[in-house]
């Protein structure tokens, strides 16, 4: 009873400060730029940490270290097209669009791509916004389904009441601040999981070192005890399965060109020129070191439960955590993993509903609405998201696994909208009606390769990529920039 006591008044203690911090910061919101893109003032150090605890979700603090324990060193490929996706983002894409963002006054994410493409502007928000919104419903009930899970872990409460738990921690000040709430917020969970992600990894070391009675003393002796498709890069296979392998896990790099709305929407909102090159520092180096933990505390999974030793992979960053530290502290770096789920989901309900609101609503009544009633309207359809995405949770079952709801997304949102930012950026004959389209297709070939099994064999989230690329080339070809306009 003094365990579950202990983590119970962390968690408590933890989730009404962060409550109350992003209550305090929604008071600072004045207007409809305030609440969707904080003004466009963030200072680099915040747009950083809210990007990258944005960015890696409940996925990388339990879909990623739960893989790293199911496959060994073969998860190293997914981790290293994460890094070098967001190393690229980073330095390559993050100060343009930034640039790109002040230059056309955009608010959202499809609010840019509109302006910049202002010959089909209505249609591409119109579809640009309804298909961030529909795959958002998926991203958003991952988010939940991991609030579930840790909370199961930590308290032996049915999964489905930890959802309810973590959407009631999540909504309130996400519709009363909007977007400067949701980053600010998420400054905090960045710390926090980092913290988690450094500490974790090194104590867990130490104690393998002087625990002899556990399965291995070591990382390199779990993952050799494991068997060679644990201690191999490419799960012990050679030739075209080893391909497969290393491109699968791969793959995850195309995604983060640009074309995830929440982590874009932290690079149009940087103050300036000289803030984002800060933003840039930060952001990378946090990202090197928090995938390096992430691996490693699946791996020392693998020494101190086995590689059969827990019905849940994905249990496996709380379940080393509770083994190697005091229950209070145990619970304070575990907080690590809901504030991951926090610091997304909050991110994507505020994008959604500013879409939603700005691009879709608005345009159908075609009326102007004063700023004060604008805000009401963002409010509600935040709250009327949460809870068709916490339906979507439900649904989706205990046993479906964050990873591959994700992959979902980082195909159908990351693969179709990082070619049209890294088009609309770097190729100025690539035009409106083309953007439309590649849109459209990146979108339904999405639902039709996952649908029908295809993902199994490559997977969608290199093939929408490479399909949406191609649609985007040849319509940019063959439909003359003159004749678009």
């Amino acid at each position: 009873m003094e365990y579950q006591t202990q983590l119970l008044v962390v968690m408590i203690s933890y989730m009404t400060l962060l409550i109350l911090w992003g209550l305090y910061q929604g008071r600072k919101v004045k207007t409809n730029t305030d609440y969707a893109i904080a003004g466009r003032n963030l200072p680099g150090w915040a747009a950083a940490l809210s990007e990258r605890a944005t960015g890696e979700s409940s996925w990388a603090l339990l879909g990623l270290p739960g893989a790293a324990y199911a496959t060994g060193l073969t998860e190293v490929w997914t981790a290293l097209g994460c890094v070098i996706g967001i190393i690229t983002a980073w330095a390559a894409i993050a100060w343009r669009l930034r640039d790109e963002a002040e230059k056309y006054s955009a608010t959202t994410f499809t609010d840019y791509i509109a302006k910049r493409h202002n010959e089909t502007g209505k249609w591409i928000r119109i579809v640009g916004s309804f298909t961030i919104v529909f795959f958002f419903f998926f991203y958003v009930g991952a988010q939940f389904l991991g609030g579930g899970k840790t909370l199961h872990t930590m308290f032996h409460i049915d999964p489905k009441i930890g959802m309810l738990i973590t959407a009631a921690i999540i909504v309130p000040y996400t519709i009363y601040g909007g977007f400067r709430s949701v980053v600010y917020t998420d400054v905090i969970q960045a710390i926090v999981m980092i913290t988690a992600l450094i500490v974790g990894p090194i104590v867990g070391i130490i104690y393998l070192a002087n625990h002899p009675e556990l399965y291995a003393q070591s990382i390199p002796q779990a993952l050799s005890q494991a068997g060679p498709e644990y201690s191999s890069l490419v799960q012990a296979v050679s030739g075209f399965g080893a391909g497969i392998v290393i491109v699968g896990g791969f793959s995850w790099f195309f995604g983060y060109l640009g074309g995830q709305p929440q982590l874009s929407m932290r690079f149009m909102a940087i103050k300036d020129p000289h803030q984002a090159k800060k933003a840039r520092n930060i952001g990378i180096l946090w990202t090197i070191i928090a995938y390096i933990g992430a691996l490693s505390i699946g791996w020392i999974g693998i020494a101190i439960f086995g590689p059969n030793g827990l019905e849940d992979r994905e249990f496996v960053m709380p379940a080393v955590l509770l083994e190697i530290f005091p229950p209070a502290i145990a619970a304070i770096l575990i907080t690590g993993a809901i504030a991951a789920m926090i610091s997304t989901a909050d991110s994507l309900l505020i994008l959604s509903a500013t879409e939603l609101s700005e691009n879709l609503i608005k345009p159908v009544f075609n009326k102007k609405v004063s700023s004060r009633k604008s805000l009401i309207h963002s409010r509600i359809i935040t709250a009327i998201l949460a809870v068709i995405a916490l339906g979507l949770a439900y649904l989706a079952g205990d046993g479906t696994f964050i990873f591959t709801l994700v992959s979902y997304v980082w195909a159908g949102i990351g693969g179709t909208f990082s070619i049209v930012i890294l088009l609309t950026l770097f190729w100025k004959n690539f035009h409106g009606i083309a953007a439309l389209i590649t849109i459209i297709s990146g979108m339904l070939f999405t639902i039709i390769w996952i649908s029908t099994g295809m993902d199994a064999i490559i997977t969608s989230r290199i093939m929408t990529f490479v399909v949406a690329g191609v649609i985007a080339i040849v319509s940019t070809l063959l439909i003359p920039k003159k004749a678009a306009n």
